[in-house]
């Protein structure tokens, strides 16, 4: 699967235009909020908490290589600490452009494969199993962040479509982790999609595919993946590391949006804060824009006025927030997708 890259160059204009619809979105939340009133804001921002939140970003950077390092260590043999270190940020970058952050995973396997002869299988089992680390945290505070949004004083279409969004959300991280337990189960829901997806596959291709030949080849890399799946999660120390971890940067990432915050003056309701960030990540595995650009936003924007924090300072915290989680990772991150991609070039032109 090489080809979050090719995915990214094939579809090049459908995600120009979906940040351009996203960047729309939040010109016009700025807008109506009042574009003078989001720049007086940010005219108080405190430098040094500024330069905090770029510090407490890094720090779950390098707290998610090395919860995906120790996961690799147990399927395969990892690399260095910063080859990884910038696979990962390679693979953030492929998240951060593409709708519901789908490409990362992909990335990281790819470039494990292709620079350190990691099976891609092992490499996909590794990274995916390094997100399900990531979802154990949000799961068990969003059933919290549910109960508690019912509770609210918000119109009752807000709370009920927030409320299920979370609750999907959690079926849909329930169904991952059993399909990456039982592989039976995998293998039929794969090759119930590929069967029904097959005849059209066949329309846009001019190559003669074989549905036999397909289906024991998804078989076999189903096979590896659980496999490695299982490997991550029945080490029980890792289990225990990857745990401690996650929630240690959950923690982390609250008390940086805190501090996104504490940066204009502004100290919000900590329980609160967990809970609209809590459904603000949530809205972002939509795979609606890139990073659930303005949709995020808006959500932010509409759960803090139930707390009291006006619009502009809601606006402006999410621009301080972005410029250190989004921007600033992504522009890294394309770095070192193309410094990777360059070396994998060079790579197969000297071996062909």
């Amino acid at each position: 699967m090489s080809n979050t890259y090719d995915t990214i160059r094939k579809h090049k204009w459908k995600i120009i235009l979906s940040f351009a619809a996203a960047f729309f979105i939040i010109f016009a939340i700025s807008f109506l909020i009042g574009i003078n009133d989001i720049l007086n804001v940010l005219k108080r921002t405190n430098l040094e908490l500024l330069l905090l939140n770029f510090i407490l970003e890094a720090i779950i950077i390098l707290l998610w290589t090395f919860r995906w390092k120790l996961i690799l260590n147990i399927v395969d043999t990892a690399p260095k600490f910063k080859t990884m270190l910038i696979m990962l940020m390679a693979s953030l970058f492929g998240n951060n452009v593409t709708p519901g952050a789908a490409g990362g995973e992909p990335l990281r396997a790819y470039l494990l494969r292709e620079l350190e002869g990691v099976p891609f299988e092992i490499g996909f089992a590794s990274s995916t199993a390094d997100r399900v680390f990531e979802f154990f945290p949000f799961v068990i505070i969003s059933l919290f962040a549910a109960i508690f949004i019912l509770t609210w004083n918000i119109d009752l279409i807000t709370r009920l479509f927030v409320s299920i969004l979370i609750f999907i959300t959690m079926i849909f991280f329930v169904i991952l982790i059993y399909a990456g337990l039982n592989k039976d189960i995998a293998q039929r829901i794969i090759i119930r999609i590929t069967r029904s997806v097959f005849p059209f596959i066949t329309k846009f291709t001019k190559k003669p595919l074989d549905f036999v030949e397909i289906r024991d080849k998804l078989i076999f890399y189903v096979n590896r993946f659980s496999t490695g799946f299982l490997q991550a999660l029945e080490d029980k120390k890792v289990f225990i590391l990857g745990f401690i971890i996650s929630f240690g940067m959950w923690g982390i990432d609250v008390f940086r949006i805190y501090v996104c915050f504490a940066a204009l003056g502004s100290y919000p309701p900590i329980i609160p804060l967990v809970i609209i960030y809590t459904v603000a990540i949530l809205i972002s595995l939509l795979p609606i824009l890139p990073g659930a650009w303005g949709i995020r936003e808006a959500t932010m924007v509409g759960l803090f006025a139930v707390v009291g924090v006006p619009a502009d300072v809601v606006l402006a915290a999410s621009i301080i927030d972005r410029v250190a989680s989004y921007f600033t990772v992504t522009f890294i991150g394309a770095m070192a997708a193309l410094y990777y991609g360059k070396l994998i070039r060079t790579n197969k032109s000297v071996s062909v």
